[in-house]
């Protein structure tokens, strides 16, 4: 039984590195948010969650998400032509076909994968209206706006909330960044809001947040396939030049705080002078070695987790070199395409051929080919302000031991703080068993002891007395007017980094 379920689990040989797969939507309904439903396998039966958002250039960013798995966003992707629908999952050599069903609030079909064809209904998950009638949202203990801001750069506008705590201020302030992939500003899944709740932790405890829709996504302009990491450190900058002219924030005291990719864009931006420095920067699950080794390390630890045998770890590990070696060596986009499609086929034989090239296509984007050759710690050396590297023991996407100790030696003109959290993921959750009961079911969360460490360091490096937290019901306070007098600029000294 435990070799059928875990058929299901991903294997990242062909890309599950990748941030997202867009697919062009086709007529019929648009498709956005969420759809769920069992999966019968012998033994038991496994939840399948399809998250489905539509992107600003008229594609969809898809993922695949199977709890009891361990299995978060793995690329899907899909096609949707008037009734019918299919999601393909290739790392898992899995397909749904079906139909669109009821205006789009049901996919019914079948689903297949290796050793397994089986029925599958899958329902849109909806918010219980009843309940938000009865229990409406509390306004928070602190301001809470809709902004925009500018990357002069880029030529796109961003949009985002900024929390700001209740008081006259001046407050310290963070730039929230995501990991690769298209996210809203709340870096939603399922259940889990990763920066709402973490925005929402640092605001009560006298912390300004801003967090923000990525390129291509909510309410923000641009193409986020487009981007590369190099392209988003301008949106980190314009983001604390934005905070710069607010009257209730610190101007001394503006860091970054990102996760994965993100927390290399705040690295970058800590790199640099102009136009914004941030006064320090919290990295969660940073990468610390070149995203070819990533992709490697992430396929080991994969296959390891589904007890694959020695010659299919290899076959796997095989399949990944040749892909990069394929689209590093192969310049001109069209023949790297050609390769890349014809290396897919011959790898999955079902494969469509449109489906073939589509994710050629997004294996060779601007985005892929940086992350092939990005090396993460070629500029920390300019990084001077102080620094906190997080990892989590359970994350099998950016291993802490192949990741962490580059990063700490390469920040060596910087005063870094670094430490491995046992029991948490990628995602900064702690073990299902310590999650919360929420009416007699366990929902995610983000981890307590990370949110503390985060908060008090923060503190600790922006020589600010420990606030008391608030607590939810009361009413924001409205803004107060800029405080007086010139602002203050910190001069961080740089200390050799901590081992």
């Amino acid at each position: 039984m435990k070799k059928l379920l875990l058929a299901l689990v991903l294997v990242l040989g062909v890309f599950g590195w990748l941030p997202a797969v867009a697919v062009a939507a086709g007529s019929g309904p648009v498709l956005n948010g969420q759809w769920s439903g069992p999966l019968k396998v012998p033994g038991g039966q496994l939840t399948l969650i399809i998250t489905v958002v539509p992107l600003s250039n008229g594609t969809y960013y898809a993922a695949l998400d199977a709890p009891q798995q361990r299995i978060s966003r793995m690329p899907a992707e899909v096609q949707a032509k008037g009734a019918d629908i299919t999601i393909s999952i290739e790392q898992a050599g899995s397909r749904f076909v079906g139909k669109i069903k009821n205006g789009g609030t049901v996919f019914q079909g079948t689903w297949t994968q290796p050793g397994l064809s089986a029925p599958l209904t899958l329902t849109r998950v909806e918010a219980p209206k009843t309940d938000v009638a009865r229990k409406p949202r509390l306004t928070p203990p602190y301001r809470e706006e809709d902004v925009m801001f500018t990357n002069h750069e880029a030529d796109i506008r961003l949009a985002g909330t900024l929390t700001t705590p209740a008081g006259p201020g001046p407050f310290p302030a963070v730039v929230l960044l995501s990991d690769s992939g298209p996210h809203n500003r709340d870096v939603d899944q399922q259940d889990y809001r990763m920066f709402g709740s973490l925005a929402d932790h640092l605001t009560r405890r006298g912390i300004a947040v801003l967090r923000f829709d990525d390129r291509g996504v909510g309410k923000s302009q641009g193409n986020n396939l487009a981007a590369t990491t190099a392209d988003l450190v301008g949106d980190a900058q314009a983001a604390m030049v934005f905070l710069r002219a607010r009257a209730l924030i610190d101007q001394r005291y503006i860091g970054l705080l990102g996760h994965g990719e993100g927390a290399n864009v705040a690295l970058l931006a800590a790199a640099q002078r102009e136009p914004a420095t941030p006064a320090f920067v919290v990295s969660l699950a940073g990468y610390g070695v070149p995203g070819r080794d990533v992709i490697q390390r992430q396929q080991l630890e994969i296959m390891r987790l589904i007890g694959s045998n020695p010659a299919q770890v290899k076959a796997a590990l095989d399949m990944n070199r040749e892909m990069i070696r394929i689209i590093r060596q192969t310049p001109n986009d069209n023949q790297a395409r050609g390769k890349v499609a014809a290396t897919l086929r011959f790898n999955s034989t079902d494969m469509d051929p449109h489906m073939a090239r589509a994710r050629a296509v997004q294996l060779t984007s601007p985005w892929s080919r940086y992350f092939l050759d990005f090396d993460p710690i070629r500029a920390l050396p300019e990084v001077k302000c102080p620094v906190l590297l997080l990892s989590g023991s359970n994350d099998l996407q950016v291993d802490a031991h192949q990741n962490m100790p580059p990063l700490k030696k390469g920040l060596k003109n910087a005063k870094v703080n670094a430490t491995r959290l046992a029991g948490v993921n990628h995602w900064f959750q702690p073990e299902m068993k310590d999650w919360p009961l929420v009416d007699g079911e366990q929902q995610p969360t983000f981890s307590p002891k990370t949110l503390e460490v985060v908060r008090e360091w923060i503190f600790t490096n922006t020589e600010r007395p420990q606030p008391l937290p608030t607590t939810g019901g009361s009413q924001a306070v409205e803004a107060q007017p800029k405080p007086s007098g010139k602002s203050l600029k910190k001069s961080v000294q740089s200390t050799q980094a901590s081992r």
